[in-house]
């Protein structure tokens, strides 16, 4: 039963089970299996049967088969030069062999689309690959051996043609293991914009067969890839990345919204919230988010849909309990829960924390590690919670002046590091010695993103 609702929630859509039901009962975990069984060509009776689960156990590609079984997504690149890179390596092969094994799997999209793929030694190219283990900062982690072997973005900006590989996987150029030329001329498909396939003969079918003999692309999935590249009259064939203005969400397909890609670097930046999430700090504004990873230089950025397609909304604070890993967004008078690199359950209501009801929103939110306390920001007030006890400490809201001399005007956003407190006041950051309780320093929220 584990198996089958972490497959179905993972690759069609399987809702939280209801309270007080039992798994089999539940109507909704019969029509996924029976949704599942008629997209492999199975006996479609709902039931957890033999054929069924040996299928759910089969190794696969991470994007959901979900949707309809149309092959085109309408998400596609809007010019005919794509640029790759591979950043991160896998042990298992050479350099040498995973570059020219990835030089294949494209060469095969080239041959059949008229697209011309161009390497590129730096991690601004429109499709970037890495091999990844567990949780790596997009909300999908890996699963350890077998399972999960790779996934790979919808066409688009920031993440977008992105593909991971699981580097728990025993990757080779031949039969034993998981041939990598195999999967990732796979997952290159979903980068260009196809869908799953329930054909077993086509490429885009989601589980893993053996290597193919002769062409590496069936008739079909030729078929598919000519159609969604075919010249269009007027259509442009070159883009530049701060034109581009439709961007689809990655792996889930969802109506293409008018985007634009955000300066990070405007001397008038500023942040509605920020905070850590494992090891990446998130910096939200509107619907927009950047991703700074701890360890590492690069900056992911797209709408906030695109890498949590179920916030359809701005987030007006965050903040990061380590102790739990978990983290939580508030948008108005409601909050999500991420633990780990998953949003668990549904929103729910700010009252959760013990405030009043006449609270409808809040303006930042930070957690301070040294004191296990949570502070909530709303105008010129604030409220402080006990993370240990869960309820709000008695004599509050307090006046934010009366805590933080110094700190004068409606707070954005606040975050907790070494010791300090960061407000993000407009664009600047105020640098908050609480020991002392004065500003310590001050500078521009775009340095926070390297500028």
């Amino acid at each position: 039963m584990k198996l089958a609702t972490d497959y179905l929630h993972q690759y069609y859509d399987l809702q939280t089970e209801p309270l007080g039901r039992s798994k089999r009962s539940w109507p909704d975990f019969a029509s996924k299996v029976k949704e599942m069984q008629i997209f492999f060509g199975l006996n479609a009776t709902g039931e957890l049967d033999s054929e069924t689960l040996e299928m759910m156990r089969s190794p696969r590609c991470g994007v959901p088969d979900l949707e309809d079984f149309s092959h085109l997504q309408g998400a596609r690149w809007n010019k005919n030069v794509i640029t790759y890179s591979v950043s991160k390596y896998t042990r298992d092969l050479p350099r040498s062999t995973v570059d020219a094994l990835v030089e294949s799997a494209f060469s095969a999209w080239a041959r059949a689309s008229g697209l011309t793929f161009v390497r590129l030694n730096s991690h601004n190219a429109d499709i970037m690959v890495e091999f990844v283990k567990r949780d790596h900062g997009d909300f999908y982690p890996f699963d350890g051996p077998r399972g999960t072997l790779a996934h790979a973005f919808a066409p688009g900006l920031g993440v977008g043609g992105d593909t991971h590989f699981d580097d728990d996987e025993r990757w080779t150029a031949g039969d034993t293991g998981f041939n990598l030329l195999m999967v990732a001329a796979h997952e290159f498909g979903h980068a260009l914009g196809l869908k799953h396939s329930r054909n077993p003969e086509s490429l885009m079918y989601p589980n893993y067969r053996p290597s193919r003999r002769g062409n590496l692309l069936s008739k079909e999935d030729v078929a598919n890839v000519k159609a969604l590249y075919s010249p269009v009259r007027g259509r442009p064939k070159f883009f530049s990345r701060y034109s581009w203005n439709s961007l689809s969400n990655p792996w889930l397909v969802a109506p293409l919204l008018p985007w634009l890609m955000e300066d990070r670097c405007s001397p008038d930046v500023t942040f509605d919230a920020v905070s850590t999430l494992g090891d990446s700090t998130f910096f939200f504004r509107d619907k927009y988010l950047w991703i700074k990873h701890n360890q590492q230089f690069d900056i992911k950025e797209g709408p906030i849909s695109n890498f949590m397609p179920k916030i359809e909304t701005g987030i007006d604070a965050a903040f990061w309990v380590p102790r739990r890993s978990t983290a939580y967004l508030i948008h108005e008078s409601m909050f999500w829960t991420v633990k780990g690199s998953a949003i668990k359950g549904k929103p729910r209501a700010l009252t959760h924390f013990g405030f009043p009801a006449w609270v409808q929103e809040v303006d930042a939110a930070v957690h301070i590690v040294k004191t296990g306390r949570t502070l909530f920001f709303m105008h010129d007030i604030y409220w402080s919670y006990n993370e240990n006890r869960r309820v709000m400490d008695f004599g509050y809201p307090k006046y934010v002046t009366e805590d933080f001399p110094g700190i004068n005007a409606t707070i954005n956003a606040a975050y907790y590091k070494d010791g300090f407190i960061f407000f993000f006041v407009g664009p600047q950051v105020y640098k908050y010695d609480h020991a002392q309780k004065q500003v310590a320093g001050v500078e521009r929220a775009n340095a926070w993103l390297g500028c």
